[in-house]
Parts: C-alpha cells; sequence; structure tokens
C-alpha cells in the first residue's frame, strides 16, 4: 500500500511543471529498485512485476487524476501554483544531495555536477525547437518519439518538456494524448516500452558500477531545471499576491522535505 500512495505522488509530479516523477522515486528510495526491476524484468519476472504493480497503478492513478487539476490551477492560479512547485522542486535538493553522496563523495565530483549543471542550463535555454515543429509523424518517428519519451522520463534531472521541445515533438505529443491520436500513440507505446527497459538496463548497470558519477550527472541536471518551474508571469512585487506565493513556496519545500522522509519505511521492501 505504501507504495501504491508514492506511486500516486510520483504520478503527480510527472505532471507537475518542473517536478520530476523519477526524482521523487529517487528521494523515496526507490528509483535504483524500480530502475533494477524493469531493467531486469525477465530475470526474474514474478518478482519485479508485483514490485512494479502498485508502484505503476499507483503512478497511473495520479497522471490521470492530477492531470487536469494541474492544468486547472496553471491557467487560473498560475503564479500561486509555480511558487507552490518551486519549494516542492527545491524540498528536494537536500534529499537528493543525501542520496548523491550515500557511497562516498570528493571533490572531483562537484566538478562533475557543475558540468552537468551547465550542459542541463544550455539544454533549458536551447531548446526553442532546434529542428523545428514536426507536425506529422510516420510510424519509425512516432517510434522515436516513444523512445525520447522513456529517455527523458526515466532519468532525473531531465524534463521531458525541454527535451521533446528541443526536438520539436513536444506539441504533436501533447495534442497526440490529448486527442487520443492512436496512429501516433500505439507505435510511440511501443518505442517507450523498449526505451524503458534497455535505458533501464543501461542505468542500472551504471548505478551499480559507478553510482556516485552517475547520481552526480543527475543532480546536476536536475538542479538546471529548476528555472524551468517560473516563467514571466511569476514576478513578485510588494503586494499580497508575491507574499502568498513565497507563503506558498515555503509550504511546497517543507511537504517535500517531509515526504522524503518517507523512504525510510521500505527500505527493506524490495
Amino acid at each position: 500500500m505504501i507504495n501504491f500512495l508514492k506511486g500516486i505522488i510520483v504520478g503527480i509530479g510527472g505532471v507537475s511543471p518542473g517536478l520530476s516523477g523519477s526524482v521523487l522515486l529517487v528521494i523515496f528510495g526507490l528509483y535504483e529498485k524500480c530502475i533494477e526491476a524493469i531493467g531486469t524484468i525477465f530475470k526474474d519476472f514474478k518478482k519485479n512485476v508485483l514490485f512494479l504493480i502498485p508502484l505503476m497503478s499507483g503512478f497511473l492513478i495520479g497522471v490521470l487524476l492530477f492531470s487536469k487539476i494541474v492544468s486547472y490551477l496553471l491557467e487560473y492560479h498560475e503564479m500561486y501554483t509555480r511558487y507552490a512547485f518551486l519549494g516542492l522542486v527545491i524540498g528536494t535538493i537536500p534529499l537528493f544531495n543525501k542520496e548523491v553522496k550515500k557511497h562516498g563523495f570528493n571533490k572531483k565530483y562537484y566538478l562533475i555536477t557543475f558540468a552537468a549543471f551547465i550542459i542541463g542550463l544550455l539544454l533549458l535555454f536551447m531548446n526553442k525547437n532546434l529542428i523545428g515543429t514536426v507536425e506529422h509523424l510516420n510510424f519509425i518517428q512516432s517510434i522515436l518519439l516513444g523512445l525520447a519519451v522513456a529517455a527523458s522520463t526515466i532519468v532525473p534531472g531531465v524534463d521531458s518538456a525541454v527535451i521533446l521541445s528541443s526536438l520539436g515533438l513536444y506539441e504533436i505529443y501533447v495534442n497526440s494524448l490529448s486527442n487520443l491520436n492512436f496512429e501516433v500513440l500505439i507505435p510511440a507505446g511501443i518505442g517507450l516500452g523498449f526505451g524503458a527497459i534497455f535505458i533501464s538496463y543501461g542505468i542500472n548497470k551504471l548505478i551499480k558500477n559507478y553510482y556516485t558519477l552517475t547520481f552526480s550527472l543527475i543532480f546536476g541536471l536536475f538542479i538546471a531545471i529548476i528555472p524551468s518551474v517560473l516563467n514571466s508571469s511569476c514576478y513578485l512585487g510588494y503586494n499580497i499576491e508575491s507574499f502568498i506565493s513565497i507563503l506558498l513556496a515555503i509550504i511546497g519545500f517543507f511537504i517535500s522535505y517531509f515526504l522524503g522522509k518517507l523512504k525510510k519505511s521500505d527500505e527493506d521492501y524490495f
């Protein structure tokens, strides 16, 4: 049950601006377990599936229940919503930092984290449709869309919107979901499924052999996407709206930090 509830929270993170679901998995102490279960799903099929079912079920419910709520809040209360999400994102930093340093850390990893941070910023500010907006996809291109979604979803700190926008695929991806365009969604789902298995397998190998290096890179990328939470509508002034926004950010920070403490309850679950 605890993994089901965490899955719901991860699903909310998946539809929230700047708040990555995979980052929440890291904070909950479930990322490595989830990646290993997906990447080696056929090695111990029953055990892996039993672990993934409650987590993925919660994730789907979180996405379905809260995607419209998040869209509504962003449309009618954008400034409040974005500052609340900013607090939630910042609240994950101390816990993420502990995960990075769990198996040893020295000065060279600060440089690696900083390099990843710079790369992340470049991706963030150079994502204005680098190859132009794609309006139509064939079967192979739709599969590649699924692979891109898998990669940007599985790797913590990589914002799906940023990556898909850079490839000119974000609009057609969102439109296909909202209009249930199965001509795109079915092959994209195939690419997503295969991508999730193979990418998870690769990351699982990296984590097992180069834990601190891998998470240092991920941590740098994660910090780089934080500015994307806010936009031009989030200007602070001397008014009640700004005061409420800052208060919501503070509340979001403590909520996020508290949720991270929940990881202790199932460290030995899997």
